[in-house]
């Protein structure tokens, strides 16, 4: 599936597991994503979004977000958003 790049991880949240991300495009809720780094390689789809810990549905550019991740992810790691 054809992917286009819409960030990389800035932080990493253990408790609850929330990747950080500073994004270079907009995402909203509903999109699927996929995360790749060294070790990472997940693919899922956003089901909350937020920014300063306030819920929203979408973000763009410039924005600095929270995303609920499955497992670990790590700085630096690309953010790609599936496009069908």
């Amino acid at each position: 599936m054809p992917e286009v790049e819409i960030g990389k991880v800035s932080d990493f949240f253990a408790h609850p597991v929330v990747a950080g991300i500073e994004l270079t495009a907009g995402v909203k809720v509903g999109d699927r994503i996929h995360i790749m780094g060294h070790t990472t390689d997940m693919e899922f789809t956003v089901d909350s979004l937020q920014i300063n810990n306030a819920s929203v549905a979408e973000a763009k550019a410039g924005d600095a977000i929270g995303i609920k991740v499955s497992d670990r992810v790590r700085r630096g790691d690309i953010v790609y958003k599936i496009t069908d």
